[in-house]
């Protein structure tokens, strides 16, 4: 049996965005009910961990000593208040008592997620916080105010790791990109709805890094109605040959569920059919891996996704249909599902064709810029 962990605090569902938010932080409970309904709680080899929030040095790695000041003066007021130039107080980012406490408890987790691998040897973990992928060094951005991710892969990087980044999130991990985007020594790929028409408007072909960085920085835009078959073609062209080829000490993956079909705030069309498929590719790839919550304004989906993942990570084949005890409750609360993996689906037939030709120039454009930096030449124009 692998040795995984599961990192969670109690403490995030004391935090809230508000009642209208779609960042709902119930998502945690609803997602551990499901894990337990399953039996995944108590699997041999695993453990779950509490975590500690990031040092303000392990903050102001990625980001700026202005911002931090703010957050925390922002955190500590009784009284609602915004700055829109740190982008503190919009609808996106709202401005609650505990903001900076929330924010470095789950950087926390993150850190302490990478922290099990790197020093006590687990094969993975999984951080059901996490995932901030739009923060950036003096602005908070997309539900975002700390990036977790970028302060982890520092505290990887400081260790001579080398890391592999790969977002799965429906939004383009701008935040991700911009800490690395001139470092040779982590690979970030994104997968996610085109920036042509959808937040936060980055994530191109051509934006693949800078300097040393040049050829390190990955972007898969997806065209609205991309489906399953669609999605797995991506990455198994794409992300799978990467990441063998990169061969990373360690994958941080931010697995959002934000990019299925049911999502209130986004126009891909997979399913948990193609995400499952995801999951056990990476589990193969036997490289230490952790993955973060990321993304998902569904909830029900987000709880599937992230037990889809762990049972992935413990390498448990799950019953296709949700337990019929968990059914019964969610179904009081108005959830319909009934499935945990879903049937492949195909968009409309002409949608299908317009993200086709998109994923396809895409691909062949990552192929010939890409490709032979991570790759090499010869191999490169074999795949």
């Amino acid at each position: 049996m692998p040795r995984t962990a599961l990192v969670y605090s109690s403490r995030f569902e004391q935090f809230s965005y508000g009642s209208q938010h779609p960042f709902q932080l119930h998502r945690y409970g609803l997602a551990l009910e499901l894990l337990e309904a399953y039996g995944l709680l108590d699997l041999p080899g695993m453990e779950r961990r509490d975590c500690t929030p990031v040092t303000d040095k392990q903050i102001l790695s990625f980001h700026t000593p202005a911002y931090l000041q703010r957050l925390k003066e922002f955190s500590a007021s009784d009284d609602p208040r915004a700055d829109f130039m740190f982008g503190l107080g919009d609808a996106d980012c709202p401005v609650f008592k505990g903001l900076y406490d929330y924010a470095a408890l789950g950087a926390g987790a993150t850190l302490e997620a990478c922290r099990l691998i790197e020093e006590e040897r687990f094969d993975s973990v999984l951080s059901l916080a996490g995932g901030w992928h739009h923060g950036h060094p003096a602005r908070a951005s997309g539900f975002c105010y700390l990036n977790d991710a970028v302060i982890a892969i520092n505290w990887l990087r400081e260790r001579g790791r080398r890391v592999a980044y790969l977002d799965l999130d429906a939004h383009h991990g701008d935040g991700v990109q911009e800490g690395f985007y001139a470092d040779d020594q982590v690979l970030t790929i994104s997968l996610h709805e085109s920036g042509v028409y959808f937040f936060p408007g980055t994530g191109f072909e051509d934006e693949t890094g800078i300097e040393r960085g040049q050829g390190y920085s990955v972007n898969l835009p997806l065209l609205a109605h991309t489906d399953d078959p669609l999605y797995m073609r991506a990455f198994d062209e794409v992300v799978y040959p990467l990441l063998a080829a990169f061969n990373p000490d360690i994958i941080v993956a931010q697995i959002g569920a934000d990019a299925f079909r049911t999502d209130p705030l986004t126009r891909l069309e997979i399913t948990t059919h193609s995400y499952a498929y995801i999951m056990r590719k990476l589990q193969a790839l036997q490289i230490p891996w952790v993955a973060l919550g990321g993304g998902g304004y569904d909830l029900m989906n987000t709880a599937r996704a992230w037990t889809i993942a762990w049972g992935a990570m413990n390498k448990v084949a799950l019953p296709p249909r949700l337990p019929a005890a968990f059914v019964k409750k969610i179904r009081q609360q108005g959830y319909p599902h009934t499935m945990l993996l879903d049937a492949l689906h195909w968009a409309d037939e002409h949608d299908r064709g317009l993200a086709l030709d998109a994923l396809e120039r895409s691909i062949n454009v990552i192929k010939k810029q890409i490709f032979p930096v991570i790759i090499g030449g010869e191999l490169a124009v074999l795949l």
